[in-house]
């Protein structure tokens, strides 16, 4: 699939690393180094802007690395870009380790998942069909 992209930060577009990535590296753009202390959060801007088909959205997700190695992540993972937004993408990063973390222009702070979707249209209804699991919720499955 072919999606417009404007770059007005400088560094190369957001590309697949490998033949099976699903996604791409997004890169800071900024002026000056952004220090986030333990527990705070900042958007960090990209500089990029895409134009995304109708049926699809872009995924803003933690980078494994940063996560596991700096304990920073993407706070509202995932972040969703709808087909209609046209602003800049901007990472909501936030540091849940307990020693400072600065961002420098051009790291690579998340990374980028195009998936297509679909459109629900609801169906009003008095009862739902029953399954073995019913309405058992948050860890009903057990642990192992």
């Amino acid at each position: 699939m072919t999606v417009k992209i404007i770059n007005k930060s400088g560094h190369a577009l957001p590309n697949y690393e490998t033949i099976a990535s699903a996604g791409m590296d997004l890169r800071a753009n900024l002026d000056a180094p952004i220090v986030l202390g333990p527990l705070e959060r900042a958007i960090v801007k990209t500089g990029l802007f895409i134009e995304l088909p109708l049926g699809y959205e872009a995924q803003v997700r933690p980078r494994s690395g940063l996560a596991a190695k700096k304990g920073v992540t993407v706070l509202n993972s995932p972040g969703t870009i709808d087909a209609d937004y046209r602003g800049e993408i901007g990472v909501i990063l936030v540091n849940l380790s307990n020693e400072p973390f600065t961002v420098e222009n051009g790291e690579r702070v998340a990374q980028l998942v195009i998936a297509k979707h679909e459109r629900a249209e609801w169906l009003e209804a008095d009862v739902l069909t029953e399954t073995v699991r019913g309405e058992g919720g948050f860890g009903s499955t057990g642990v192992k």
